[in-house]
Parts: C-alpha cells; structure tokens; sequence
C-alpha cells in the first residue's frame, strides 16, 4: 500500500479529530482542569483478532505527543474478553479527546481482522488463499484492506491504479475478449507500466477464449457452481492463477477451496462485519 503515506494517514486522522472535535471537547474543557493527568487502559470485551492498535497510538500521538502510550498487545494478536490492550496516561482532557476516534478504528478493524481470520481458517488446508475486494467504507479503504493482512487475509489490489481487472463491462465496452486483452496490452506496453493482468471469466467458452488469446496472469472464475469451478480450473492449471468469485458464502467457501483455485475474493471481509466491543476505561 505504497501510496498511502504518514501524511495521508495523519491528514485522514487530523479531518476525523476535527470532524469530532470541532471548536472544541465542550463537556471535558467545562468539568475537567487543564492540569489534571489521568490513565486508562483499552479493556476487550470480545473475542477476535487484535487490529488497529498501531494506528490508535498514531490518534494518541497526534492529540498529544506527551501521552504515554504502554503498548501491551500487537495487530494480529488473539484477544478474549478480559484483555487490556494498551494503556495511557498523560493530560485527561487529550485521552478524552483521542478516546472516540482510537476506538471507531480499533473496533471496526479488529471487526474486519477476525472475519478474516474466520474465513481463512474454513479453507484451512487447502492451497486457497483469502482476498478482499475494493467493497470498502469510502476513505476507510487504507485501514480496512491492513486489517484484512491482520487477519490473515490478502489484499487484491489496492485501487484502480496498482491492478488490471479486466471484468464485464470493461469486455463489453471494448467489444469483446480479444479487444479487451489486446487493449490492455497495447496500453501497458505504451506506458511502460508493469502491471498483472486478470479477466473476468461468465462462462467455459469465455475460459476457452481467454486461453487461445493469453497475455493475462489470472482468470477470474465468476459465479460459478463448485463443481464447474472445479472443471474451470483443471482447464485453466498450469497456465494462469485462478480466482473464484461470486455468491460464495461461509457455507460454500470449503466447497470452492477444494476445488483447487489459488484464491477466492470475499467482499464480506470489509463491507459485512461486525465490530469488536472495546473500551477505554478511566483507571
């Protein structure tokens, strides 16, 4: 994720703390002195994987760089009901101010890190591996997609821009397989960018003319039962990945996993979760 900087990431933190914050923590500045120092530990409540900590100490540091941050757990770590996860002491005014916006990242990714991690371990064995899509929160994707790497999971691509995803209306527009391909070529070689390619596969006679054209690096095998998937990649071993993908749900994934694809995409990861209860407790 090359193209998301420190200062892309403390300018989405500064927008969020002034979305949050505004002209002013009114309730602290009103009953809370200046001086007073306080300490709070992030108490888990749930059991999941651990996501989003490194990024709460940056929201932390960002309020105020004198906080002390006591890191006792790291991102991709176990946690059960009962753990603390960090403490902090510094200005009672600067924890309250960092509490909300430190929390919103840590329970959504860690949301996001044990659904992974879950559906990684249902094709557990198997030489699949798990993906994500760009079916992100939009200007949450940075967080969501690392969140996915906590859990186990591995990011697809990042963007429009890291990728070629050549999919079915990118086909259609172009006028068809052969163009779509040829196309894309064409255009990388033009501006000398070194980028995979994958292609939407609908149907076998799709896969069949995929193969004759070439020049791509996956094929993506799209709402496919398992046992066509399973023929799909047979057809397809030893040339190209495979990537199977469409209405696979936790109930079917095993299915496709055995079938042997190198990977199946899950939009779920990131756009169907749930996120984990935590919380920062005065101590």
């Amino acid at each position: 994720m090359e193209y998301f900087t420190k200062f892309d990431i403390d300018l989405f933190i500064l927008n969020a703390l002034k979305e949050d914050i505004a002209d002013g923590d009114h309730t602290s500045l009103s009953c809370i002195s200046e001086t007073e120092i306080g300490k709070a530990q992030l108490l888990v409540k749930d059991n999941g994987i651990l996501s989003g900590v490194e990024i709460a100490k940056r929201v932390f540091h960002y309020v105020d760089a004198d906080i002390k941050f006591n890191q006792l757990m790291n991102d991709g770590d176990k946690i059960n009901v009962g753990d603390i996860v960090f403490t902090v002491e510094g200005k009672a005014q600067s924890i309250l101010q960092a509490e909300r916006l430190s929390l919103n990242f840590m329970q959504r990714m860690s949301g996001i890190a044990t659904k992974t991690a879950y559906y990684v371990e249902l094709v557990g064995g198997t030489k699949t591996k798990i993906l994500d899509t760009r079916k992100t929160t939009p200007g949450m994707r940075y967080f969501e997609k690392l969140a996915v790497t906590h859990g186990g999971g591995i990011n697809h691509r990042i963007g429009l821009y890291d990728m070629i995803m050549i999919k079915d209306n990118h086909i259609d527009y172009a006028g068809g397989i052969k163009q779509a391909i040829t196309k894309t070529n064409k255009y990388l070689k033009a501006k000398n960018l070194n980028l995979k390619i994958e292609i939407e596969a609908r149907s076998f006679n799709e896969i069949n003319e995929i193969l004759s054209v070439g020049n791509v690096d996956r094929i993506m095998i799209d709402n496919f039962t398992p046992i066509d998937c399973k023929k799909a990649v047979e057809l397809i071993a030893g040339k190209y990945e495979t990537e199977a993908s469409g209405g696979i749900t936790e109930k079917t994934i095993r299915d496709y996993a055995q079938t042997g694809v190198d990977f199946i995409s899950v939009g779920a990861l990131t756009h169907q979760i749930e996120s984990l209860d935590l919380s920062l407790k005065a101590v």
